[in-house]
């Protein structure tokens, strides 16, 4: 990956292979961290992934029970 100036800060672009592997898309959340030396991960922004798991949360049909007991 290049870093290339953008503004005052520092870029980089994220190769489609990594972009497809994490399921990004425009104006995502990521974090990025430093695992050795000159080298760092690259994930999904947690709280970014818990609140689109919240928005499909779809309340139950009426009627509907779980087919084992909750504990």
């Amino acid at each position: 990956m290049q870093v290339f100036q953008w503004g005052k800060s520092l870029a980089v672009r994220l190769p489609k292979t990594a972009v497809e592997d994490l399921d990004q898309r425009e104006g995502d959340q990521i974090e990025i961290s430093t695992s050795a030396t000159r080298a760092f991960d690259v994930s999904r922004d947690r709280a970014t992934a818990i609140q689109r798991l919240r928005e499909l949360r779809r309340p139950f049909p009426d009627g509907f029970t779980f087919e084992r007991p909750l504990r």
